[in-house]
């Protein structure tokens, strides 16, 4: 029997993130730390997405280490990516270029930074799922 769990390589991890559009990015706030979902692309070794003014973008200046995560499911197959880096905003060339990118906000708001985390870390797992309780339907 093979491992329910599989070790995804570099390459296969970026495939992962450059199939997503939705991840989660958790950095510190305070004293603690938060978690919130953005839609992003990648471009290159780049997670990229925008962010407007207020409490994120002062986080993230003031605090730059961050972590980012994306999860799929397709079928009886999940992945899970992770990126650890640190996030810089983009302006003059390099933030017009991002036009370029599959990157539209999800919501009609005001997002006038852009901002890439230069990710230093990428791990991912491939879980093959048994779920055994997928016999069950709701009454």
């Amino acid at each position: 029997m093979t491992s329910p769990v599989d070790v995804l390589t570099e390459v296969e991890c970026w495939a992962v993130l450059r199939r997503q559009e939705l991840g989660r990015l958790a950095f510190r706030h305070g004293d603690g730390l938060q978690i919130t979902p953005v839609n992003f692309a990648v471009a290159g070794d780049h997670v990229v997405f925008r962010t407007g003014d207020g409490g994120k973008f002062s986080d993230l200046v003031q605090n730059p280490e961050v972590a980012f995560e994306v999860d799929a499911t397709v079928g009886e197959v999940a992945e899970s990516v992770v990126c650890r880096g640190v996030v810089v905003e983009l302006t003059g060339e390099q933030a017009l270029m991002t036009d370029q990118l599959r990157l539209r906000p999800w919501v009609a708001s005001h997002k006038t930074h852009v901002m890439a985390i230069r990710v230093r870390e990428i791990t991912g797992r491939r879980f093959h799922l048994t779920k055994p309780w997928s016999h069950i339907r709701p009454v």
